[in-house]
């Protein structure tokens, strides 16, 4: 999934830079002799960061979910490998449920590892955004 998913990524990132060094303030830099290494570093790199976090965490929740999806769909990691969707396919009767309810355990942990990376993906972009006004 990783695999063909890094291309759209990097396309809006390609864009973003493209359309951050036509702005003013990277213009200023260059024509005060700044160099590309220092513009890059100090001038785009700060704008693209928050986009680049943001969007590396909100994937890795549809990764997982994905995988646990087709895990549970018996289209994605076959027995004996492990994987939640698999472990999750065992909750699937009815009657497992009732004698055996640590079978949802893994569908609990697929809620707690989405939301965290969410969370954090969250928190991160607060504290980098170079546009917020609380530091």
């Amino acid at each position: 999934m990783a695999l063909i998913g890094w291309a759209g990524f990097a396309r809006v990132v390609r864009g973003m830079v493209l359309s951050i060094k036509t702005q003013e303030f990277v213009q200023a830099a260059q024509s005060i002799g700044a160099s590309r290494l220092r513009i890059i570093i100090k001038h785009i790199l700060p704008q693209t960061t928050s986009y680049v976090i943001v969007a590396m965490t909100l994937s890795v929740p549809s990764y997982i979910l994905s995988e646990s999806g087709l895990s549970f769909l018996g289209l994605g990691i076959q027995q004996p490998d492990a994987s939640w969707g698999n472990m999750l396919k065992e909750a699937q009767e009815y009657i497992n449920i009732l004698y055996r309810p640590w079978l949802l355990t893994p569908g609990f942990l697929i809620f707690v590892a989405v939301l965290s990376f969410n969370l954090i993906g969250d928190t991160i972009r607060d504290v980098l955004d170079p546009k917020s006004k609380v530091r």
